[in-house]
């Protein structure tokens, strides 16, 4: 978060032990929870969109390609982003 941005209070109830992971991260890394919490949710929003960037651009890359290797290559690979391994 920016310095100059306003931030918003939020409550958020996590599980004991994520809470007790996040405390001792923060401790490594001297720093607040709230702070580590709001760099988590960034990276964590940050790799969702690049996940959904890497899809399309493999979506592309499926509609263009005539070679029937590669496009069986891709596909695969659009089913390991949606379904997992």
């Amino acid at each position: 978060m920016k310095k100059n941005e306003q931030a918003v209070r939020q409550s958020v109830s996590l599980p004991r032990p994520l809470a007790r992971r996040v405390r001792t991260l923060a401790k490594t890394q001297q720093t607040s929870t709230s702070h580590l919490l709001v760099e988590l949710i960034e990276s964590g929003i940050e790799a969702k969109e690049s996940e959904k960037r890497r899809f399309f651009e493999l979506a592309d890359r499926l509609a263009a390609s005539s070679n029937t290797e590669e496009q069986k290559q891709i596909k695969e690979e659009l089913a390991r982003i949606t379904f997992g391994k």
